[in-house]
């Protein structure tokens, strides 16, 4: 009788934990191949996983609500129907946890900024995440295991670090053997411990600012995991990039008759809504193509110019927010584009997506004019350095040259879009010779083949 492991699964390359939110088997039922066994959620994706084989649930080794390292056992599955020993539900750090596999570790540390000590202040009166304390036992030298478990965190948490100067192996993280993480990085740095080593000169100040308190009436909710994680990265991604946003108006007057001219016919042959998106998409594709540093990341000091151009899309979701890849969109026709963005979207909302699926995007779009707004200053989603952000696509009156040189006024459709940038890499030439490349490519569209 042979038992077969079932991990948490990795679901964003900047991932290095996840929650598990909820189990959908219990122990002794019986589980097919690819049926869903459990939900997780990371601040990427709220999805549910499937089972890697068929078999009867032997053991759960991660409760409801617990937070572990991608990688970690969460259970185990008898891949031969039989009797169960215990029957009952193991706690998370049990005798059977002993015989998991460690946390890799990397063969050299990863290049980071001159790294100074620190001293934790005096703990803040609000309440917020505990920073992380200082490891007792380091000894500086950082050849021992826990010092080598604690230095593997992500690259978001890694950058971060550099960016403050923080020395990740003198601290005592709150994840698996003490990796540190997201929330103790940014814990340390607002607990007023740190200060920004790239800005010399600059006071540092304190974010700890006294917490706003509950009136009589009023309703306090504690934030979903989802929507905690989602704040997290947000947050980090504003530690993390220097963010500049620039605006440009879009003429869709040419694309919306090819549209509704095509529209009845693109739809009986593919069976898919021809919407606006997949044309925004294809003229995002060759925009990136023209300016490849739209298209890359920031590993410290080096530029990482991606090959590849994987467009992650947002969708909205009742429960927060989940960026679904289109991977190398620029491969794809209209026709492929338009399947796999209603195909991605129609399975985040039913929580089906796989982890490839919300991994390796180099390039965001974010679509708040579904909603009615004109404009926005989205985020960076880390470790991109772009996000374009699509406003309403209405009708507008505008001022157009007349054929004997005089101003007319017509009706045409037009859309607002924004770019919000990392002006680290990017200067805001190059990213307003994008959208201007954007612009060109939507107002010019070449008429679709079907």
């Amino acid at each position: 009788m042979a038992r077969v492991d079932i991990i948490m699964p990795q679901m964003g390359e900047s991932i290095a934990e996840g929650t598990l939110s909820k189990w959908l088997k219990k122990v002794g039922d019986e589980v097919k191949r690819d049926e869903p066994i459990f939900e997780i959620s990371t601040d990427k994706v709220d999805a549910e996983i499937p089972s890697p084989s068929a078999g009867v649930l032997a053991e759960i080794l991660v409760k409801e609500g617990e937070t572990v390292a991608v990688q970690t056992v969460v259970a185990r599955l008898e891949t031969e129907k039989g009797a169960i020993a215990g029957g009952g539900r193991r706690e998370a750090g049990g005798g059977d946890l002993a015989t998991t596999s460690e946390p890799s570790i990397p063969a050299a540390p990863a290049p980071a900024a001159p790294q100074r000590e620190i001293t934790p202040a005096a703990a803040p009166t609000r309440q917020q995440p505990p920073a992380p304390a200082i490891a007792a036992s380091h000894t500086g030298n950082g050849n021992s295991f826990e010092d080598r478990v604690r230095t593997k965190s992500s690259p978001l948490v890694r950058k971060i670090a550099a960016e403050h100067g923080v020395n990740i192996s003198s601290l005592q993280g709150s994840g698996v053997a003490g990796r540190v993480t997201k929330r103790d990085i940014l814990g340390f740095i607002d607990s007023g411990a740190a200060t920004p080593a790239s800005l010399p000169g600059l006071r540092a100040t304190s974010h700890a600012l006294p917490l706003p308190q509950p009136w009589p009436g009023d309703v306090v909710e504690p934030m979903s995991k989802m929507r905690a994680l989602i704040s997290e990265h947000m947050v980090a991604s504003r530690h993390t990039s220097a963010h500049v946003t620039s605006f440009i108006e879009i003429d869709f007057t040419r694309v919306a008759k090819i549209r509704a001219k095509n529209r009845a016919e693109f739809e009986a042959a593919t069976g898919q809504k021809l919407t606006y998106m997949p044309f925004i998409i294809k003229a995002v594709t060759q925009g990136l193509k023209a300016f490849p540093v739209m298209n890359s990341s920031v590993a410290g000091t080096n530029v990482i110019y991606r090959k590849q151009i994987n467009i992650g899309i947002a969708v909205a979701l009742d429960w927060g927010l989940i960026v679904p890849v289109i991977k190398r969109a620029d491969d794809l026709s209209l026709s492929g584009i338009t399947r796999a963005l209603n195909d991605l979207a129609a399975r985040a909302r039913a929580k089906k997506l796989s982890p490839e699926e919300v991994q390796e995007g180099t390039f965001t779009i974010t679509n708040p004019g579904v909603f009615g707004s004109l404009m926005g200053t989205p985020i960076i989603n880390q470790p991109q350095v772009a996000i374009l952000g699509v406003g309403a696509i209405e009708k507008r009156p505008k001022i157009l040259p007349g054929v004997d040189g005089e101003d007319t006024i017509a009706i045409r459709t037009c859309a607002y879009f924004s770019i919000s940038f990392d002006h680290r890499i990017i200067d805001g030439a190059v990213a307003d010779q994008f959208l201007a490349f954007v612009k060109k490519t939507i107002e010019t569209f070449p008429e679709i083949g079907l």
